[in-house]
């Protein structure tokens, strides 16, 4: 499911959604997590893979690891962002619905109806929580503790990196992470988006 905002801004974000086939949520702008949360009452979700739109590059192995992991047992809320050892760009979070009706009540400052998930990693001992980590997707040293690499799409230096990446990393339905993270590597490109401030979440 896409779940964007009511804004006329976005109308393309969710025309070419549901173009492509996926289910289209709007809602509001800036309560982000208030959207989320309607969306998954849509839908009936009992769990909720979060992925934004600025991660265009965002693996499969990746999102499956994050997904096991909170579906294994008791844990409530499952993420690769607990420390930067992936690429930003790669984020994944998955929480049970459950726990998410506890954050969308008690979560209240405005930094986290924004960014949706930080009362789960500021509020730890309440929730049940599991951190992945690159090492548990990753077996090559090279793909390990990439912290350094930005390949998320906020400003025009990141479009560039991205365009360049997609421009030249053959690929069918999804760019291969590995093989996107071996040219930036050969290609010194992080040169391109070195001097963008990443957003605090």
């Amino acid at each position: 499911m896409v779940a964007t905002s009511k804004r006329t801004a976005d109308d393309i974000v969710a025309r070419y959604a549901a173009r492509s086939g996926a289910d289209v949520f709007r809602g509001s702008e800036s309560d982000v997590l208030g959207r989320i949360h309607d969306a998954a009452c849509s839908t009936n979700a009992d769990v909720i893979v979060r992925i934004t739109g600025d991660c265009p590059l965002i693996d499969p192995v990746a999102i499956d690891t994050v997904v096991q992991e909170a579906l294994n047992g008791d844990t409530q809320y499952a993420a690769n962002i607990f420390e930067r050892t992936f690429p930003r760009g790669l984020d994944v979070e998955a929480f049970t619905f459950e726990s998410f009706e506890r954050v969308h009540e008690e979560a209240t400052e405005p930094h986290h109806r924004e960014h949706v998930t930080p009362y789960y990693r500021e509020q730890e001992d309440l929730f049940s929580t599991e951190s992945v980590r690159s090492e548990d997707v990753f077996d090559e040293p090279q793909f390990q503790n990439r912290g350094d690499l930005r390949l998320t799409l906020d400003e025009a230096d990141d479009y560039e990196v991205l365009r360049t990446i997609y421009g030249n990393v053959p690929f069918d339905d999804v760019l291969p992470i590995r093989e996107a993270i071996r040219y930036v590597d050969e290609n010194d490109l992080m040169e391109l988006n070195a001097g963008v401030e990443q957003k605090s979440h």
